[in-house]
């Protein structure tokens, strides 16, 4: 018999929550979503409590919680919220028997681990399930970079999250040195995420104004990704394509270093941009690594199009350690 927990997402602007079953190590069902604003809460606890008033007033003893950020220490603080959590205090705080506290992109890769193979669309390389042995390279782009890697061995798995987006960058060509260039001006050691990421983007666009002479009116990333993915903006729509191509790049760069078998790309800006990834280079880029051209053609490249793999995945991570 299934039991029932609560898993939740919490990140800088929003804290997802949702009833979850659990049983036999694995995420049987996952209820509807609801999405509070951490600027509408002092602290988690308050949030909490507003959810539990939501679900009629009790909740499960039992609650997954995936993080934007560490998960050890004496007190977690969060980038883009005032709220904190002492681990050690959560039973308490929650009025719960059993927890787990899980790296968001921890989350995602128990994600992969067990969503159904529906929720996997190809990007490129073999038209094929994910394998059911060996590594799975999973890369995240959002406001940073994650990266992660599952181990699978049939019905046996470990996810391993990494610190990988912050490897150095490696231009391929002369806009991307150009991109390097103006990096350089402002971080001593550019690395992978300040390119391949959200605000990323900003950089890519402002690098093909200044090739092509143009003066540009300075926007946010995120009016960049919403000209560029509307047709408004010819330029953004290059930015992106250059993304892409970049994106391609560092995703084969860390299946080669990883020993993967398979390859998952993660996160909302990835489902945001899906036809732009296969109709970019991106499928070109990931597989052009030298004398490993045919090694890297065979690994499946799929988008995981999960509707909420934080929240299953944190659940998934309390069903392995509990149920």
């Amino acid at each position: 018999m299934s039991e029932a927990i609560v898993t939740v997402d919490i990140g800088g602007t929003h804290a997802r929550f949702a009833i979850a079953g659990v049983e036999g190590g694995r995420v049987v069902s996952l209820g509807e979503e609801t999405t509070l604003h951490t600027s509408d809460h002092a602290s988690f606890q308050t949030a909490w409590q507003d959810f539990a008033r939501q679900q009629g007033g009790s909740l499960p003893r039992g609650v997954a919680i995936a993080i934007a950020g560490p998960t050890r220490g004496e007190i977690i603080r969060f980038t883009n919220n005032p709220w904190i959590i002492r681990p050690a205090l959560i039973g308490e705080k929650l009025g719960v028997d059993r927890h787990i506290l899980v790296n968001d992109f921890e989350a995602v890769g128990h994600a992969v681990a067990q969503a159904d193979v529906g929720y996997f669309e190809r990007l490129c390389g073999p038209d094929e399930p994910l394998p059911e042995t060996g590594t799975i390279s999973i890369i995240g782009p959002g406001t940073g970079l994650g990266v992660a890697h599952v181990w699978r061995d049939g019905g046996a798995y470990r996810v391993q999250a990494t610190e990988g987006g912050h490897i150095d960058f490696a231009p391929l060509d002369s806009i991307e040195d150009a991109i390097l260039a103006r990096l350089r001006k402002r971080h001593r050691r550019v690395s992978i995420e300040r390119v391949v990421s959200g605000p990323g983007i900003v950089d890519i666009y402002e690098t093909l104004a200044a090739l092509e002479g143009r003066a540009v009116t300075p926007l946010d990333d995120k009016a960049i990704w919403t000209n560029a993915l509307s047709g408004q903006d010819s330029l953004a729509a290059a930015a992106v394509d250059r993304f892409c191509l970049s994106l391609g790049s560092v995703s084969g760069d860390l299946a080669l270093a990883q020993g993967a078998s398979g390859v998952v790309i993660a996160g909302g800006l990835g489902l945001r941009i899906r036809s732009s990834l296969v109709q970019s280079g991106f499928p070109e880029r990931f597989v052009e690594k030298g004398r490993f051209e045919g090694f890297m053609s065979a690994l499946p490249v799929k988008l995981i199009t999960h509707p909420q793999p934080g929240l299953f995945g944190a659940a998934a991570a309390f069903a392995r350690q509990y149920a």
